[in-house]
């Protein structure tokens, strides 16, 4: 058993060490064949090509920025509905759950027309408010279905206490469900900054200004017409990569730990 995991874990580390590997050498060793790992002489200078061109540095900033505001939307909106489904019983209640849950179902490409023409229509195209709406919308059921399994593992009795004591709903959501549900939205975070800070399709799309483009963007202009510099192109994805890294780093911890504890009850 070890041993094919040792091997599965070789094969799915190799791209990234090619990835790695050829941003550290020059144009000239990149394109011999057979390939090789780290031959020659490594050099940093496809990372300081891809750092000082085409405003990456800006475009990571703004991915930052989007990613941010997102997640914040996300979370408050997302806590605040599986609150209310765990906790409250309302007229349509399973309806409206089972429509949150059938969107999860459409293809996201689907939808980037109707959303483009939306966004015109509200004079959000060509604005990060464009961007963080639509990432923000098709976050939240996800994310509600996650919080909702969690919110119903808590005990009831702890309402009942609340409620004993005058506290009111939001006592109940804001000093006790939020605290206690800190695992839960770790694995949250984890998915919506991956799917959010790689998102190709509709940053292209409702994006026009260069000033507000995000990484993806700047990754795909890395590609000439004719010649690409592959170098420089691994780099800015290797530096691309480091913030998704640093994420799953600081909360590995509490990954697995939110995913078993959102499926005690769902």
């Amino acid at each position: 058993m070890y041993v094919l995991l040792a091997v599965g874990a070789l094969i799915s580390l190799y791209p990234l060490l090619f990835m790695l590997s050829t941003s550290l050498q020059p144009m000239t060793v990149v394109f011999e064949y057979p390939p090789k790992l780290f031959a020659g002489a490594l050099t940093w200078d496809n990372f300081e090509a891809a750092w000082a061109s085409r405003d990456f540095s800006l475009y990571l900033v703004n991915s930052l920025f989007v990613t941010a505001a997102s997640l914040f939307i996300i979370a408050l909106l997302s806590s605040l509905l599986a609150f209310a489904y765990s906790r409250f019983e309302f007229a349509g209640k399973r309806a409206s759950f089972a429509v949150l849950l059938g969107s999860l179902v459409i293809p996201g490409l689907t939808l980037v027309i109707p959303q483009f023409v939306m966004m015109h229509q509200l004079g959000l195209d060509d604005t990060f408010a464009g961007l963080i709406t639509v990432y923000a919308a098709g976050a939240i059921p996800f994310t509600t279905f996650l919080l909702k399994g969690f919110f119903d593992s808590i005990s009831r009795e702890i309402d009942e206490s609340i409620a004993i004591d005058g506290g009111s709903s939001w006592t109940m959501y804001w000093r006790m469900v939020l605290p206690l549900s800190k695992p839960a939205f770790v694995p949250a975070i984890i998915f919506n900054v991956l799917s959010i800070w790689e998102e190709f399709p509709w940053a292209l799309t409702i994006i026009s200004d260069p000033a507000k483009r995000t990484l993806p963007i700047a990754l795909a202009n890395f590609q000439g017409q004719y010649t690409t510099q592959w170098g420089v192109v691994f780099a800015g994805s290797l530096i691309a990569v480091v913030p998704i890294i640093a994420v799953f780093l600081l909360l590995q911890r509490f990954f697995v730990q939110g995913i078993m504890a959102g499926a005690v009850k769902g």
